[in-house]
């Protein structure tokens, strides 16, 4: 127990203990998955069972080193249909493993599973949320983009990208990937059973790692927020701009249809037949240019929903995946570690009670039981100083991802840049074409006037 409280255990009883208490107290897996088995041989791969130099706590990780690991594309492909729905598949190409497999969103969640089996205590993206019925273009391009975003921050997450999980699930083109990807989870425990730093990660900690872990949380929940908002407002702007882009298209469409009108001009204006069929004719004109701008328009609202509100989107969601991580470090391994210590202090007073009523046979029983229960608690504390070193590392990794926000300010202001520079030299070409517009008394050509040119001198 923390503080010293009990006597070192031997080495072997504390791998028997982590192999025990890997079967029995881990979160229970969803149904037909695999529970991984330690004592089974392991295809691992060796550079991640080696001590590395230096401090391991510590990494030296790049956004451009992050982001050249691999670049997985996720795309719809034409849907197949059921007997009563319509499947949705998605073709995904990694770039890393020159491949391109076909995958459901099926897929998609046992994987997931898998990765919260085998790494409890790093962060794992969310997956969207299912649908059942009724399923629409736009919640279906909105749960693509969300796919995409999940997947590529997994291929780039360092321990994730080496397992040969993730591997299996962007380059296996065989059937039933679901069977193939459970049994290459049953070759290994989780992460702390497989890392050989895990037992000494308390070590690596530094003294105040409580007070730093609460810190972290709170930047993380603050950026966070911060975060929300200004993806909130990106989708705003782009939105407006594709809103923009179809008023203009119908502003110029109704001039077009105003200078097609075949009415018959009724007598009462006769006098101005020839004022009228001038108008026309520019008006029909003009519906070029407003569909030019109108192109213009949404071609800025689309890039700025790609390459704005998406990199918002997919820091946001590595963002909510170190807040679901704290969130799974107090429920998950402090809860047990906590209950641990509960029963173990029973069993401790019922010892006393049996001895104290001279019941050789129950005192011995639980002597044995309280030997187990010390060997479980101790490997409650090697996985909690495990998850402590875990999250540091998981927040050197948010941090690596910082430098994304001044690629997010570059992508919007150029697109605002290129966007109204576009604009305008339409604009600027239309308003030659509107002088046959204004036609005064005489024929003569009478341009609008600025509003201070209308104004009064007094």
């Amino acid at each position: 127990m923390t503080g010293g409280a009990m006597d070192p255990l031997p080495a072997a009883a504390v791998a028997a203990a982590a192999e025990a208490e890997a079967d029995e107290e881990a979160d229970a897996p969803a149904a037909d998955l695999p529970m991984p088995q330690a004592s089974e041989s392991r295809d691992l791969d060796p550079s991640r069972m080696q001590m590395p130099p230096g401090n391991p706590l510590l990494l030296s990780h790049t956004l451009q080193e992050l982001l050249a690991r691999d670049s997985v594309q996720v795309e719809l492909i034409p849907e197949k249909k059921g007997l009563f729905l319509k499947h949705v598949e998605y073709e995904v190409s990694s770039q890393r493993f020159k491949s391109s497999v076909y995958r459901r969103y099926n897929d998609f969640v046992v994987f997931h599973e898998l990765l919260l089996q085998k790494f409890p205590y790093r962060m794992v993206p969310a997956l969207p949320p299912k649908r059942m019925l009724g399923a629409d273009r736009e919640f279906i391009e909105t749960r693509r983009r969300a796919l995409k975003r999940f997947i590529n921050l997994v291929a780039r997450h360092p321990p994730f990208s080496e397992d040969v999980v993730l591997k299996l699930f962007l380059s296996f083109s065989g059937p039933d990937v679901q069977s193939r990807l459970k049994e290459a989870a049953q070759c290994a425990g989780d992460e702390f059973l497989t890392c050989k730093l895990a037992p000494r990660a308390k070590d690596f900690l530094p003294a105040d790692v409580q007070t730093q872990f609460a810190l972290s949380r709170e930047l993380i929940r603050n950026i966070y927020n911060s975060f929300y908002k200004l993806r909130d407002r990106a989708e705003r702007i782009a939105s407006r701009a594709i809103d923009n882009a179809a008023d203009l298209l119908t502003f110029g469409r109704e001039l077009s249809a105003l200078g097609s009108d075949t009415t018959p001009l009724p007598s009462w204006a006769a006098l101005h037949s020839s004022t009228w069929g001038s108008l026309k004719q520019a008006l029909k004109g003009l519906s070029v240019e407003f569909a030019v701008l109108a192109d213009k328009a949404a071609q800025q609202g689309r890039q700025e929903e790609n390459d704005v509100v998406e990199k918002l989107n997919l820091f946001l969601d590595l963002l909510q995946s170190y807040k679901d991580l704290c969130e799974r470090h107090e429920k998950g391994v402090l809860h047990k570690h906590q209950r641990a210590l509960r029963k173990y202090s029973l069993m401790k007073r019922q010892m006393s009670a049996a001895a104290h009523s001279r019941e050789p046979a129950s005192v011995e029983q639980l002597e044995s039981r309280i030997v187990e229960q010390e060997n479980a608690i101790q490997t409650m504390e090697l996985r909690n100083h495990f998850s402590l070193y875990c999250l540091h590392q998981e927040m050197q990794l948010v941090h690596a991802y910082l430098p994304l926000t001044s690629h997010i300010l570059g992508a919007f202001v150029n697109s605002q840049i290129q966007g109204h520079k576009e604009m305008s030299k339409v604009w600027d070409d239309l308003k030659p074409k509107l002088h046959c517009l204004f036609v005064g008394p005489n024929s003569t050509l009478t341009p609008p006037r600025s509003p201070r040119e209308g104004l009064s001198p007094h």
